[in-house]
């Protein structure tokens, strides 16, 4: 069945050409030179390689119950996924992609979670906006992320271009820290281990595709 669908790569172009109609040229700019720049600058992203074992975990869903990695491990493997926010366009273009194959996900015995330095009723708004039947959680300040993946403070421009676009970055936040982290791709096993981990770099336009995942779940 997931077969059909259209990797994120071809989403992306979509995506691309939609932003582009929407947004004022200089406006992309920005975010797109902020990627380019970060693409540069974030070395060393990934916290845990393959073989590690993961630390455990409680984190709040978007409904505020508490959710604890090492629990949902007695149930499956675990397929954790870190994102920015519900404002970048590409986290939820990514996390629509991921939940068209959650039937491949499922069929290998994992379940995918997803985790963001946003207040609960953001995660919320991206479980609504995007029609996620999967966990949503909040790291508020990172504390989880930082064992995991690179996280850097956002930049100032892109964050203004955004205010003078209408969009309030920090009221998605509980924080004014401005941290966020670099999208990464675990996946762990019932034993705790890390069986895969990946980052497509500092440029978050560019995400993990699901096959990659549905392959190493095999």
């Amino acid at each position: 069945m997931s077969d059909t669908h259209n990797s994120y790569k071809e989403d992306l172009k979509t995506l691309r050409g939609n932003l582009t109609q929407m947004l004022p040229a200089d406006a992309l700019e920005v975010f797109d030179n902020d990627a380019s720049q970060l693409q540069a600058s974030q070395q060393s992203i990934l916290k845990l390689q393959t073989g590690d074992t993961a630390p455990d975990f409680s984190l709040s869903n978007a409904a505020n119950e508490t959710v604890r990695l090492y629990d949902l491990l007695e149930e499956s493997r675990v397929i954790l996924v870190f994102y920015r926010g519900t404002w970048c366009p590409y986290c939820n273009l990514q996390l629509s992609h991921y939940r068209q194959h959650m039937d491949n996900f499922t069929k290998h015995n994992a379940q995918l979670v997803a985790v963001s330095p946003q207040t609960p009723d953001e995660s919320m708004n991206i479980k609504e906006k995007n029609e996620l039947d999967f966990h949503v959680l909040s790291d508020n300040g990172n504390m989880v992320a930082r064992n995991f993946t690179q996280v850097f403070k956002n930049a100032d421009q892109p964050i203004d271009t955004m205010t003078n676009l209408g969009f309030d970055f920090d009221s998605h936040y509980a924080d004014d820290s401005r941290e966020i982290p670099v999208p990464a791709v675990f996946i762990i096993d019932q034993d705790h281990k890390v069986t895969f981990a990946a980052s497509t770099g500092g440029d978050y336009r560019n995400r993990v595709e699901a096959t990659d995942i549905i392959n190493s779940l095999k």
